[in-house]
């Protein structure tokens, strides 16, 4: 994936849902990257592992991967719906 794309998508899912930006925690800790969060999403969708896969390498948690994976799907699919996922016209088929 080329750099500008990967950017634009972060950019649009972190202004949609404040989630995915970076904050302290209750530890007064910085919390994980959207980078971070983003590569561990994408990978989880394009290579079809499980979130066991890959929690070691994105230093997450396996709840934590599936409840950001709900909600970074939740905000392509409003983000985008419109323009880019579509239903197939007739002319397309």
């Amino acid at each position: 994936m080329h750099p500008h794309l990967f950017n634009k998508i972060m950019y649009d899912v972190c202004n949609y849902n404040a989630y995915f930006i970076q904050k302290y925690n209750a530890l007064r800790v910085f919390s994980l990257l959207p980078k971070q969060k983003l590569t561990t999403f994408l990978r989880l969708l394009v290579y079809g592992t499980f979130a066991n896969q890959v929690d070691e390498i994105a230093m997450m948690g396996k709840s934590i991967i599936l409840k950001c994976l709900v909600r970074f799907c939740d905000a392509i699919e409003t983000i985008y719906m419109r323009d880019y996922l579509r239903k197939p016209t007739p002319k397309d088929l």
